[in-house]
């Protein structure tokens, strides 16, 4: 467990065997219907127009985001977006912003209609229930940017944790001026953990929620006196028993 090797498993294979498995850029377009990569850019720029995050309870700007849930039929193939409605968690998986309701602005209806966008959601939902099959998937679809206009970001304020989840997907949408963002992840139940830092644009994480716990560190400006330092992710999110919820 916990090795990145340079033959790399199938995530089917890796996620029930290791409860991990780190795809680069291609391997997550080799998982995606042909032309998916070539269509994913346009969606980029809405990372630019992200509002900033009004929860932060350590009196930090770093972060700006946008949230959107989606349920997924895996009988049908069917996928449909929620009315907006508050992302929540239990304290018991996210001690600092547990236990209330966060109210987040919405995924614009351009970015959570495009197919780039859908055909993601549901690519990763059909390879989650080749591990783990349901009848629905739960998602809830989290666009981040964390940023180092103060001088420092933290991507995992809340430290190394789960999400009370089954699966959660981290994708490196851009990296541009920053130092650190180290990626780290720990087994659960054991001692046993690794360290990488996402680099390349679409370099993806797959995580078994309940086997591993994960984090990132803080990142910094790349060069001292700049401001414009920014990592931005997408983070999604699978359940089974429907939306966390008080």
């Amino acid at each position: 467990m916990f090795t990145i090797s340079t033959a790399p498993k199938p995530a089917v294979q890796a996620l029930s065997q290791d409860g991990l498995r780190l795809l680069s850029a291609t391997d997550l377009a080799a998982t995606l219907p042909p032309g998916w990569a070539d269509s994913w850019p346009a969606l980029a720029d809405s990372w630019n127009r992200l509002p900033p995050d009004a929860h932060l309870k350590d009196g930090g700007h770093y972060r700006k985001r946008r949230h959107a849930c989606f349920v997924q039929d895996l009988a049908d193939g069917s996928l449909a977006q929620t009315p907006h409605r508050a992302h929540w968690q239990p304290t018991d998986y996210n001690a600092l912003h547990g236990g209330f309701e966060r109210w987040f602005d919405p995924v614009e209806a351009t970015v959570a209609n495009a197919p780039a966008w859908t055909t993601l959601l549901a690519s990763l939902g059909q390879l989650f229930a080749q591990v783990r099959p349901v009848p629905h998937w739960f998602i809830e679809a989290h666009q981040f940017r964390i940023d180092t206009a103060g001088g420092v970001g933290r991507p995992t304020p809340e430290g190394a944790h789960r999400d009370g989840v089954d699966f959660v997907v981290v994708m490196l949408v851009a990296r541009r001026g920053v130092k650190g963002g180290e990626t780290r992840v720990f087994d659960a139940n054991g001692p046993h953990g690794l360290r990488f830092v996402m680099q390349e644009p679409l370099t993806t994480l797959l995580l078994d929620d309940a086997r591993v716990i994960h984090e990132t560190t803080p990142i910094l400006p790349q060069e001292a006196g700049t401001l414009d330092g920014h990592r931005d992710t997408l983070v999604l999110t699978y359940r089974a028993g429907g939306f966390q919820s008080p």
